[in-house]
């Protein structure tokens, strides 16, 4: 039997890479004689890079941003020929933020992006998603040369003085040089939808600070393009997505990107079930990400698709409405505690039991 193994990331826990080891490890337990296509994956935010690199293959090089705060942090640049993939998630991750919310700047990813430009690339990927950030993306156009009569690295609180911004200098940078968001968000820059009201809260962003600081990000778009912070995708990673839009950048799903280059419409046609998972398997999971990526996927290779999880919160009707058969619980089979403290083994044990339903 032929098993495609295509998990996202276990958030906090595993990387999509070592997922995808651990239903293997497992399934092999069970079935040893099964034929297994492990297709880690990702949607653009954390593991874009990783996931890339082991389909592409191609060259890492590794680079040191501005963090949040401004402190120096680790990244990488993925050159594969004359294109460049980063990620936002390595400059601009929630775990990188080490103070107040809204001073959190996306100057990181902006440095990620002239590093790209200034080794050769001629076309750049940013893979948007689980940024801390919530600027607008004024960090990034600063740190492409963007300059302004207020501050635009200091984070949305230094947008509210900020009236006019002058492009010219990031425009003049990027000159020759082919800009592409990943992401998979599909929310305006502001708004009830925007990316204050939809993104702030989990980004330590408080209720009562939602008006205001959206209201900072209204400014700050009118001040530089309104229009185009009304668009699909412009809320992504706070605003990121914004700025790249701004920039001249196109808009290509994350998942959809990731699913063309490892090739999983070719290798799902080459086998007999697909298995697919993330950390929490929720409703929330239909928005871009990966499980149902990978359902739609196998469901056009017309393969059954089932999808192992930390949690599983969803029914079985709102399982179906995703594409996926049944859908399997670490933390119903080990419990909490283990499901955290061996992520791996507890997940390998599930794998282990799942394939004793679906191998042959």
């Amino acid at each position: 039997m032929r098993v495609l193994i295509a998990p996202d990331k276990f958030a906090g826990t595993l990387t999509a890479v070592q997922a995808a080891e651990a239903i293997a490890t497992g399934w092999r337990r069970q079935s040893p004689h099964d034929d297994l296509d492990l297709a880690p994956m990702a949607d653009g935010g954390p593991g874009f890079v990783d996931v890339l690199h082991a389909a592409l293959g191609g060259e890492l090089s590794a680079v040191t941003v501005s963090g949040p705060h401004g402190a120096s942090v680790p990244a990488v640049v993925l050159r594969v020929a004359g294109t460049a993939y980063v990620e936002s998630a390595q400059a601009v991750g929630p775990h990188l933020v080490d103070g107040d919310a809204e001073t959190a700047s996306s100057r990181g990813v902006g440095e990620l992006v002239l590093a790209a430009v200034e080794g050769g690339a001629r076309t750049v990927v940013v893979g948007l998603g689980g940024s801390g950030t919530n600027d607008g993306g004024a960090g990034l156009l600063a740190a492409l040369g963007a300059t302004s009569d207020g501050t635009l690295d200091r984070g949305a609180a230094g947008l509210a003085s900020v009236s006019e911004v002058d492009l010219a200098g990031a425009r003049e940078r990027l000159a020759g040089v082919t800009l592409v968001a990943a992401s998979d968000v599909d929310n305006p820059l502001t708004g009830l939808f925007g990316a204050t009201k939809t993104y702030g809260p989990q980004k330590g962003v408080g209720e009562d600070r939602i008006a205001e600081v959206d209201g900072w990000l209204e400014g700050f778009a009118a001040a530089t393009d309104r229009r185009t912070s009304l668009e699909k995708g412009a809320g992504a990673a706070g605003g990121i997505g914004y700025a790249l839009l701004v920039l001249g950048a196109t808009r290509e799903p994350g998942i959809g990107f990731v699913t063309d280059a490892v090739s999983l419409a070719e290798r799902a046609r080459r086998a007999d079930l697909v298995v697919t998972g993330e950390g929490a398997f929720d409703f929330s999971s239909r928005a871009g990400k990966v499980p149902y990526g990978v359902a739609g996927v196998a469901s056009e290779a017309l393969r059954p698709c089932i999808a192992l999880a930390g949690q599983v919160l969803v029914g079985s009707r709102e399982m179906r409405a995703l594409g996926i058969e049944s859908a399997y619980s670490v933390v119903e089979l080990v419990g909490e505690e283990r499901a955290f403290a061996a992520p791996a083994e507890a997940l390998a044990d599930l794998a282990q039991r799942v394939a004793r339903t679906w191998s042959r």
